[in-house]
């Protein structure tokens, strides 16, 4: 148990040079807790609702997450995930672009404006308030997401979060697997490559057969979702870098009584066993 009253976040925390994506709670009583996310989207959905949380108690207040629809007064029958799917639309909808701001060149991004003026085009919104609306109920339902330091002030504001309606306020899409910042020098948002941007559903040790040497070593694997990746790695070294990768699309996982011996035969093809 971690108490929060009287605790500080520290988001990016730089305090381990080898990790990336790193948040730190320091208690009340001087105790320092880490935690590592698996992708920018994960760690910041983490920090919004742990800041969240530190806000109300230090204004006393009870914490518990509003519904998106009440909070901004969102009609019942608006249906965000279809007006998500018009916008994501490559030739009528909000088009992505290679965009430069303070030295840092974001890419396939959009500004917070572009979709406050592609609502009142396509006639989803009568004006600039109701597209506002509906631009925040996209961002708090999780189908847009803020890439630079002005759209994360927005979106992590002490009373709700809200999309900005400005040219310097930039966005991507949620399920665009390519967004990334190039120019940073901390881990504020580090270029994560597509095949770590999965979530991690099962990690253990297994034991390997190489593909060339055919011997057996243990290895630490970590399964992750979309995209589905085994990665596996020396788990007697704390090395970021994975000794190999494993691309689950299109493959086929079978269960075998046995492995051909080495010597007898060429197998081509990656072992476990447990």
């Amino acid at each position: 148990m971690i108490p929060l009253k009287g605790a500080t976040l520290t988001s990016p925390c730089q305090d381990y040079s080898k990790r990336t994506l790193v948040f730190k709670i320091s208690t009340e009583k001087k105790q320092e807790h880490f935690f590592q996310a698996s992708h920018v989207e994960e760690r910041e959905m983490w920090v919004k609702d742990i800041k969240r949380a530190l806000n109300c108690l230090q204004a006393g207040k009870k914490f518990a997450r509003k519904s998106t629809r009440r909070s901004i007064r969102l009609p019942e029958t608006v249906n965000l995930s279809q007006l998500y799917a018009l916008m994501k639309d490559q030739e009528d909808g909000v088009k992505e672009l290679r965009l430069e701001q303070e030295n840092k060149v974001y890419n396939h991004c959009f500004t917070g404006a572009t979709v406050v003026d592609w609502l009142i085009s396509k006639e989803k919104a009568r004006n600039r308030p109701e597209a506002l609306m509906l631009a925040t109920g996209l961002l708090n339902e999780g189908f847009l997401q803020p890439a630079g330091d002005t759209s994360k002030e927005g979106a992590h504001s002490a009373e709700r979060s809200v999309l900005l309606d400005q040219t310097q306020a930039l966005y991507y899409f949620v399920s665009r697997q390519w967004f990334f910042c190039e120019g940073y020098s901390s881990d504020e948002d580090v270029l994560v490559k597509e095949e770590f941007r999965g979530n991690i559903l099962k990690q253990g040790c297994l034991l390997k057969q190489g593909h060339r040497i055919k011997n057996w070593k243990v290895r630490k694997f970590i399964l992750r979702d979309d995209p589905a990746y085994l990665h596996y790695y020396d788990p007697t070294k704390e090395e970021d870098d994975p000794l190999g990768s494993i691309h689950l699309r299109s493959c086929v996982v079978t269960a075998v009584d046995y492995v051909p011996d080495a010597k007898k035969y060429d197998v081509e093809g990656t072992y476990l066993r447990l």
